[in-house]
């Protein structure tokens, strides 16, 4: 039995940052949060059985990140994230080595916190002992993941540059909604942590999943809004004044249906995209991630 909806508010503001109407409705939220929950079981399942087979018993952050090697563009937003979250980890400790310093006396004690590039598990820099001479120029597969995160980036571009100033305000308040961020004990209860790992996973762990589960949300919303589209089913009348509502034609919220064949899309087997009808819902077949 699936618990009771615990990320409404969440997901609505990350449906809203991705391209969905400010007020989601409350069936959509409910099913993508079944999605999302879905998604990040699966997620633990698999970093726990790559894990048995190292002989570890917890899982790490190579896991999760195993997980999601074919998804070029997932993976370049990934890297950055973790970056600038090592940035501002950094920025803390050499806080504290300044106050140091100069209760010591010192008058030199800061020190430039640098941006490390963040290397990935399988790549060739991470095979050897001795350190091999990086290579500055983009690849064909990091320049596509390159072009995947600007479109994205563009898009809301777009979409707040007409916005009026308590638009915009509130559109910069939901890109900060989180699945984890200081919810820590409420995410690893909702997605039942304790049952799939015999240890606690770190915080790290926790932040990569924060990061993840707004992607799901983002991809879901994105993939729903294109079937919404191709069906014709993207518009309607609306009248009204206040935030978000105007007179004339406005967009039409997501329907569940919109989800459920967004899902199905996402389910199927890359190269395999074609649009069939809904009777096929949310079948139980494998679970691939999103």
């Amino acid at each position: 039995m699936n618990p009771s909806p615990k990320y409404k508010a969440e997901i609505q503001q990350m449906m809203f940052v991705s391209g969905e109407l400010a007020d989601p409705l409350p069936e959509v939220t409910t099913l993508v949060e079944e999605i999302v929950r879905t998604q990040v079981i699966e997620m633990l399942t698999q970093a726990t059985l790559l894990a048995q087979k190292r002989g570890a018993r917890t899982i790490s952050t190579d896991e999760l990140i195993f997980l999601i090697r074919h998804d070029k563009a997932k993976i370049n937003r990934l890297r950055t994230y973790l970056s600038w979250k090592d940035v501002r980890k950094n920025a803390k400790e050499q806080e504290g080595v300044d106050e140091l310093g100069m209760e010591d006396g010192g008058t030199d004690a800061k020190v430039k916190v640098k941006r490390n590039k963040i290397k990935l598990p399988w790549e060739a820099n991470m095979m050897f002992t001795e350190a091999i001479p990086e290579d500055d120029e983009e690849d064909e597969e990091e320049i596509e993941a390159n072009y995947a995160t600007l479109q994205r980036l563009k898009n809301a571009d777009d979409r707040t540059r007409q916005m009026t100033r308590d638009e915009y305000v509130h559109w910069s308040e939901c890109r900060q909604a989180s699945f984890t961020f200081r919810k820590g004990k409420r995410f690893r209860e909702w997605c039942g942590m304790a049952n799939i790992t015999e240890s606690r996973p770190n915080d790290d762990i926790v932040d990569i999943l924060g990061f993840l589960t707004f992607e799901i949300v983002a991809t879901i919303t994105e993939e729903g809004l294109k079937v919404q589209k191709e069906l014709g089913e993207d518009t309607e009348v609306k009248v009204g004044e206040g935030l978000f509502v105007q007179e004339g034609e406005g967009k039409s919220p997501l329907q569940k249906k919109h989800i459920e064949e967004a899902y199905r899309r996402l389910q199927l087997p890359r190269g395999n995209q074609t649009l069939r009808n809904f009777r096929t819902g949310m079948a139980k077949c494998k679970i691939y991630l999103i």
